[in-house]
């Protein structure tokens, strides 16, 4: 077993890793930005090496700081986590440059099953069926009307190398396949590091069901059983289950071996996910998530294994504690992503912030995952993930109601949250008697009367400034960084600063007073899309906006003529500051 490991990642996932090694007797390290140099996974490693910088680009995808941080503190395994470099070959070839193993599967594997492309050839070599899609990389919008033309609309753009519903985007017709292809790159560039996308057909009410696979390599490999992952808004997971509701155990068990299947035709090992669209009692591969899933609890809830436990002993060489025979999953349980969003008007807006409050429900049969504690800052430059609140059942009647007690007693004070969302979803009909689908949460629910749900908004993340100092330890002199607060005189951690006035209420723009538009939420302008002197109409784009790694576009709230463009791509806005004027 290793000794020490690091762990490429942040936030939720990072603490979830540090625990599962403190339990195995592992010394963590933990990597940070700038941004998280306060952050719970910091507090709780047992060494934390900086990364500089802010955004991902500068810190937890910058290779060389984290091959750095892998030399200096001596660890002999990486945990990546999921999202950034969790599926990315040249790192986990770079991490064994160094002497140390990469915690999840082979370099090579990744490359067949981290492109969606290969990963489609390789389904289907194994004999497996695929969604209707391109057999490669498409370059241009005349591909996207080409295939529109031949399949059908609505159809679906994909990052290569995509997940998580980024980098996806769905065309509903000839006149959106430009502006798509463009978001589509955007978010594949600025999330995983290629611009690459390919098509795919776009099924009407299909359901997303995935399989959770293991292997070893003493050539043993399982499935552990599905997760239902259908409520979905924006592409995005909102709530998952395990078993799948209305599975068969025909289907079950043939989708389990398809995603045995998949695992073996690349050569893989460690902990995977393949993902499949069913509708009308087929299913289709979609994809292999070539790392571990945020919904990887849902499993360990119902089979009684810890995965991240599982990960290091394999990655180490041992055999699986476990077979297909001995697997006996048990139960219902269901998971609620509670993000930093501002639900009011069903806008799911981005809300960072710095948490006044948290309260964590406990009781029978309650798991609640966190990244942050009370007093930590959700910033713009990463995932709105807060937490994933699960809750295990007998059925899955008895898990539905224990999650709407939990998300009930749940308190969140200081960002907006999602939680409301969740409830009005777990109390609808069609999710009860199972009757929804993947376009179910955006097709047929209505959240458009829905207010803020922030509540005791306090006080925006104070900025901090590293200072380099001398000090003396035992009569020896080192070199030191601290944070201290900005300005001369400026409070303590302890005292905040003042709240600053935030523009808008979760709008898509914020109207204020002489017809200017103004930032709903803090971010970074990906695009302008209109100039001094142009025409709009009401709800005409006029910008788009990134934050927490999700595009949301500007929009104008009354119809005039564009006297005033304050902003350029590349510009960081905070909440309330003015873009545009209209006249």
């Amino acid at each position: 077993m290793f000794e020490r490991v690091l762990i490429a990642n942040r936030g939720e996932i990072a603490v979830r890793v540090i625990r599962a090694c403190r339990e195995l007797g592992i010394a963590s390290v933990a990597v940070y930005s700038e941004v998280d140099h306060r952050s719970l996974h910091v507090r709780l490693a047992d060494e934390a090496f900086a990364l500089g910088g802010e955004t991902a680009a500068e810190s937890y995808l910058n290779t060389e700081a984290i091959l750095d941080a892998v030399t200096a503190s001596g660890a002999d395994a990486v945990h990546p986590g999921y999202g950034f470099f969790s599926e990315n070959p040249a790192f986990a070839r770079a991490v064994a440059s160094r002497g140390a193993v990469f915690v999840g599967p082979p370099p090579e594997a990744m490359e067949v099953m981290g492109d969606k492309v290969s990963s489609r050839v390789a389904a289907i070599a194994a004999g497996v069926p695929v969604v209707p899609g391109t057999d490669g990389p498409i370059s241009s919008a005349a591909e996207i009307l080409a295939f529109g033309a031949a399949h059908g609309w609505p159809v679906a753009i994909k990052a290569s190398y995509g997940g998580g519903g980024r980098g996806m985007k769905v065309v509903a017709g000839p006149d959106d396949a430009v502006a798509a292809l463009d978001s589509a790159r955007r978010e594949g560039q600025a999330y995983f590091g290629s611009s690459e996308v390919y098509l795919e057909r776009y099924l009407d009410w299909p359901r997303h069901v995935e399989m959770q696979v293991f292997a070893d390599s003493h050539g043993n490999a399982v499935w552990m059983g599905e997760r239902d992952c259908s409520s979905q808004r924006r592409h995005q997971k909102l709530i998952e289950e395990t078993p799948a509701p209305g599975m068969t155990p025909e289907l079950r068990r043939a989708m389990g071996e398809a995603a045995v299947n998949v695992s073996r035709a690349c050569g893989y090992t460690n902990a995977g996910t393949v993902e499949f669209l069913t509708q009308g009692g087929e299913f289709y591969f979609l994809e292999m998530n070539t790392r571990l899933q945020v919904e990887h609890p849902l499993t360990e809830l119902a089979c009684g294994i810890d995965l991240v436990a599982e990960q290091l002993r394999v990655a180490s060489g041992s055999a699986l504690s476990f077979t297909q025979e001995s697997l006996s999953p048990r139960g219902h349980a269901i998971e609620c992503r509670v993000n930093a969003e501002d639900v009011a008007g069903g806008r799911f807006l981005p809300s960072p912030g710095r948490l006044t409050r948290f309260s964590r429900p406990g009781g029978f049969g309650v798991r609640i995952d966190a990244g942050y504690g009370e007093g930590d800052a959700i910033t713009q430059h990463y995932d709105n993930l807060i937490a994933k609140a699960l809750t295990w059942g007998a059925d899955r009647e008895e898990a539905r109601r224990r999650m709407l007690r939990v998300l009930g007693e749940m308190t969140i004070e200081g960002v907006a949250t999602n939680i409301d969302a969740h409830l009005r979803i777990l109390r609808h009909a069609d999710f009860i008697e199972n009757r929804h689908s993947t376009r179910w949460v955006e097709e047929r629910l209505d959240f458009s009367d829905m207010t803020s749900a922030r509540a005791g908004a306090g006080a925006p993340p104070q900025a901090e400034t590293p200072r380099d100092v001398a000090v003396e330890v035992d009569g020896r002199r080192y070199d030191v960084r601290v944070w201290l607060p900005e300005g001369t005189g400026a409070p303590t951690a302890s005292s905040p600063a003042p709240a600053r006035p935030r523009g808008g209420s979760g709008a898509a723009a914020g109207a204020t007073g002489g017809g200017r538009v103004s930032a709903p939420m803090q971010g970074t302008i990906i695009e302008v899309l209109v100039s001094v002197g142009e025409a709009v109409t009401v709800g005409q784009a006029l910008c788009v906006l990134e934050a927490m790694k999700m595009e949301n576009e500007v929009d104008a709230e009354r119809a005039g003529t564009v006297t005033e463009v304050r902003v350029a791509a590349g510009d960081n806005v905070s909440a309330g500051d003015v873009l545009f004027t209209i006249e």
